[in-house]
């Protein structure tokens, strides 16, 4: 299952990136995140995070583990625990005098959830809506 979305900002690319490629941000856009703590690393790859969010009012811990890192393009993580692998992909580019940020989040549940995840499509999507708006609400801060 895959969600995607796009956003455009008057921000520079440079600081668009180096916001979002630290993990730790998401606290500030992304309304599920409860907390998300540097585990090791430097931002760069392998760096690891932990991830606490709430969906459907429950609280879930990923591990997110940055698998690729193009400055200024490109940022990709991984991040697992026994339900679900989701891999987040963050590209950013030049839109006129604007930046384009497009975030992507694929989910590949495991075991039991494998059968429910059609079920959870609707609130995924939600969630997707949400991260998009604050991502806008975010950007117009910095």
């Amino acid at each position: 299952m895959q969600l995607q979305r796009t956003v455009r900002t008057d921000k520079p690319l440079t600081r668009v990136f180096d916001y979002l490629s630290d993990f730790t941000n998401t606290t500030d856009w992304d309304p599920g995140t409860v907390s998300t703590v540097r585990e090791q690393g430097d931002g760069g790859i392998g760096t690891i995070y932990r991830n606490t969010s709430e969906f459907m009012g429950r609280q879930t811990e990923l591990r997110y583990v940055v698998t690729e890192l193009v400055p200024g393009e490109r940022i990709k993580l991984r991040g697992e625990n026994k339900t679900v692998v989701s891999t987040d992909t963050m590209t950013f580019r030049p839109a006129g005098d604007q930046t384009e940020v497009t975030y992507s989040a694929e989910f590949d549940f495991k075991g039991l959830a494998r059968y429910l995840a059609p079920l959870l499509r609707p609130a995924l999507n939600r969630l997707g809506d949400h991260a998009e708006e604050g991502l806008r609400q975010a950007f117009a801060k910095l």
